[in-house]
């Protein structure tokens, strides 16, 4: 295995990492959501700040749950077509979307990084009285979320582009089924 074949790999396995830990922000959410309407309900107690840490929680998960949907093969296709291509095909057709992919993540992201830097620089918080403080932490998930798929498409490229050239078998094309 090549040393870039390596790097894809700990790539890969750095975002199932970041994904499954992440995955607890669900649950975080959930509790949070629970408690806020319990507090309302029964002791007519509310709080912006926790309300908005809802919101939060939301945007991480989705942020960041895009590359770990990317790495566990869940990612939404439209096989109308691709269902029915040879599987040599289908690797490069992969490769190819990983690569655009890559690419426009890494756009994104680089973009992002001016919109935290001014949120940072103005200590942007909550709009709302009693909302969260330093808004610019949410907002830098943006830049790091879009990295973090960035790395997964990278490490989808070198496995499919590892599968067409005959090194190992994609594992693209071993997750559908």
């Amino acid at each position: 295995m090549s040393v870039v074949e390596r790097l894809a790999d700990g790539a890969d396995r750095f975002v199932r990492a970041v994904g499954e830990i992440m995955a607890w922000t669900g649950l975080v959410m959930v509790l949070l959501i629970g408690f806020n309407v319990l507090a309302r309900y029964l002791f007519s107690y509310g709080s912006v700040a926790l309300q908005e840490m809802e919101w939060h929680l939301m945007a991480a998960g989705a942020l960041f749950g895009m590359s770990y949907g990317l790495n566990r093969g869940e990612e939404v296709r439209v096989d109308v077509l691709y269902a029915h291509f040879p599987p040599r095909l289908k690797t490069a057709i992969n490769a190819l979307g990983s690569l655009l992919l890559c690419l426009v993540a890494i756009a994104v992201a680089w973009l992002a990084i001016g919109f935290v830097s001014q949120s940072y620089m103005l200590q942007e918080g909550s709009a709302d009285p009693g909302g969260l403080p330093a808004r610019w932490i949410l907002k830098a998930m943006i830049p790091a979320a879009f990295l973090l798929l960035a790395l997964q498409a990278f490490a989808r490229l070198v496995a499919d582009a590892a599968a067409l050239f005959g090194a190992r078998p994609s594992h693209s094309i071993s997750r559908e089924g």
